[in-house]
């Protein structure tokens, strides 16, 4: 019997000739990852612990994101001097302390850490997002991270996988992100807990890195333990490394599976979850009208340059309505720049955008345009659960870029189909 994805890069990192679902594995990860939220709490457990240096100091970054700026008074300072403390105490690498340079999971993949066939953790639940780049990758608390910082390893059990079969290609209007809600909507937000979900088929060389980032970032949501996309050219080309290297990082044959899911992209459409949970999913004709106070094109799901790509193709030469606060936040500055050169963010600043500074912002209800009571957003971000972006009745919608769009310009739910 051959071997699924995430059991080969397990089977890798430990040195093992074997593995099989249920195992125990001692890894040694290649990168750990800890944000601003925890910095606080892993220099507390670090201390408790008595740590008096890290096992390899190198292999540790920080990212500064949630919480700058922040929208709770003394958050900002609490976090941000906890996060150089953390530096400047454990003698981290000052190039992987990164201030206010966009969102973590972004990063991680933009700069390098999260590299094919590694193993990396972070203390976050969307780190599943790496697993675009097929990295095995996983969130842990504080108390985890501090113990394998200091030791250099950490156990996984060795989860059960399913299979997602990917055909045909998207009709204009669709997307990454709503075949993403589709399978939530099929297996519900518990149908992959403690699962590896790997994306197989013809489909893959149609799903550039930031659609394949999306759909791993969105695996969480159904509890996945990881996601994994197979390598191939388009991921060597981007981490520009020699597919010969990476290329063993795919599944076998004859590897078992608990399920397969097949999907063909061709006959999805345009999809949102609505509140109050990411698997509530209909297609967005059941939801058109439904006017809207806010829309937020943003996070770790959807602030890659295609994704502002594709809203600004949607809003080149058309006005927001002027009910309707519009937000853009691009992932990182790297992205910022990009969109600038490429004409997006002046396409969004004539529309009607406002612009915001690379981070987390609204999507963990931090800075920038939290929502009252009794307002509607849509939003491009992961997660709709009550009080996420403002107070607890706040209805939230997540959408596509291509969807968010069009509802800024039309002002109420639309389809990408009414700007044909």
């Amino acid at each position: 019997m051959g071997y699924t994805m995430v059991e080969k890069i397990l089977m890798h990192n430990a040195g093992l000739d074997t593995v099989k679902t249920g195992d125990i594995v001692i890894t040694k990860p290649d990168m750990f990852m800890v944000h601003d939220i925890y910095t606080p709490y892993l220099v507390d457990v670090l201390k408790k612990m008595g740590t008096k240096e890290l096992e390899n100091p190198h292999k540790l970054t920080v990212v500064f994101d949630h919480c700058m700026p922040t929208a709770v008074a003394n958050n900002d300072s609490i976090h941000y001097q906890a996060g150089i403390e953390l530096a400047e105490t454990w003698k981290l690498d000052k190039e992987k302390i990164h201030i206010g340079e966009g969102i973590c999971h972004t990063i991680m993949h933009e700069k390098r850490y999260a590299l094919p066939g590694t193993v990396v953790t972070a203390t976050d639940s969307h780190t599943t997002t790496y697993g675009g780049g097929g990295c095995f990758c996983s969130g842990i608390g504080t108390t985890e991270m501090a113990a394998a910082l200091t030791t250099g390893e950490l156990w996984f059990k060795v989860p059960e996988a399913i299979k997602v079969v990917l055909t045909g290609s998207f009709a204009d209007g669709s997307s990454a992100k709503d075949l993403i809600l589709q399978i939530l909507s099929d297996i519900k937000s518990d149908g992959a807990q403690y699962k590896s979900m790997e994306f197989v088929g013809p489909a893959i060389k149609e799903l550039g890195m930031d659609a394949r980032y999306t759909i791993a970032n969105m695996a969480l949501e159904a509890g996945a333990k990881c996601a994994l996309f197979p390598v191939d050219e388009i991921t060597a080309k981007y981490f520009d490394m020699e597919l010969d290297e990476i290329s063993w990082v795919h599944p076998d044959e004859d590897a078992e599976y608990e399920c397969i899911l097949e999907y063909d992209l061709s006959k999805l459409e345009p999809l949102m979850a609505c509140p109050q949970g990411v698997d509530n999913v209909h297609p967005v004709s059941e939801v058109l009208g439904q006017k809207v106070h806010e829309v937020y094109i943003g996070s770790c799901t959807n602030g890659s340059l295609d994704d502002l790509a594709v809203a600004a193709s949607y809003l080149e030469g058309k006005k927001v309505a002027p009910h309707v606060r519009f937000i853009v936040a691009p992932a990182t500055n790297h992205i910022y720049k990009e969109a600038i050169k490429k004409g997006y963010i002046k396409t969004f600043v004539e529309s009607g955008a406002i612009i915001i500074h690379p981070c987390c912002g609204l999507c963990c209800g931090m800075p920038y345009g939290l929502m009252a009571d009794d307002e509607i957003i849509v939003s491009t971000a992961n997660r709709n659960f009550i009080g996420r972006m403002g107070t607890k009745k706040t209805l939230i919608y997540l959408s596509s870029p291509a969807v968010a769009a069009v509802t800024a310009i039309k002002g109420h739910i639309s389809s990408p189909a009414n700007m044909n």
